[in-house]
């Protein structure tokens, strides 16, 4: 079944505890952590102290998504915070295969990104490497974007060649998904959904158990 992982990028940072404890009694196994540095993408984030606060009263499967130029710089510190998944950009890193391996050497799953305009076809070989593929359905930076609709044909494609080559890779949505359109993104073969605002943003416990009747529906 398709999984969520909402982004703590829209929770209210004046009491994030208090948005996380709302999660609480759903479905959810997973929350998306979003790191910026205000250099690969313009706009800065939060940094390890936050996710290590979390992690010690938190027992989800932390996923983050690293916005950082050079990521392999700080993968022992996301690892000593308490990641469990660590999703690096294509265009970030001046070794890519080095990183990758760096991730894993630090008992990470390692997952790969790249930005809408990046050629769907430059990541096709790293597929064999890494745990998790995201297809990034707005520019990286900014929650509340408006979803991408050519998204769609890439997760297509990278469905048909992850399940022609028998790969053990999860595909990740992140960008402009709702519960009013997070079902075409299933169907073109998502495993995981990140959404921010629309869970967030709104009742916070009704949102993912909207979310999980949709996933469970699409299961049928």
């Amino acid at each position: 079944m398709v999984e969520l992982s909402p982004s703590i990028l829209s929770c209210n940072f004046s009491n994030l505890q208090k948005d996380l404890d709302k999660t609480t009694g759903t479905d959810l196994k997973m929350i998306h952590i979003d790191v910026m540095d205000g250099i690969f993408v313009p706009n800065i984030s939060f940094g390890f102290k936050v996710i290590k606060d979390i992690r010690d009263k938190n027992d989800y499967f932390f996923d983050t998504h690293a916005m950082i130029v050079e990521p392999i710089k700080y993968i022992e510190e996301f690892k000593n915070s308490g990641v469990d998944r660590l999703t690096i950009h294509y265009e970030a890193c001046e070794n890519l295969d080095q990183t990758i391996d760096k991730i894993k050497d630090n008992d990470m799953e390692a997952g790969l990104t790249f930005k809408p305009a990046t050629d769907i076809n430059l990541i096709i070989p790293y597929l064999e490497k890494i745990d998790l593929v995201l297809v990034m359905s707005v520019e990286p930076g900014f929650g509340g974007q408006t979803f991408m609709e050519d998204s769609i044909e890439k997760i297509k494609i990278l469905r048909a060649y992850i399940d022609e080559n028998n790969l053990d890779v999860k595909i990740q949505v992140d960008g402009g998904i709702k519960t009013t359109n997070v079902e075409k993104v299933i169907d073109a073969g998502v495993d995981e959904i990140v959404s921010g605002s629309d869970v967030f943003g709104k009742d916070i416990k009704e949102q993912i158990n909207k979310y999980y009747e949709i996933f469970k529906q699409k299961s049928l």
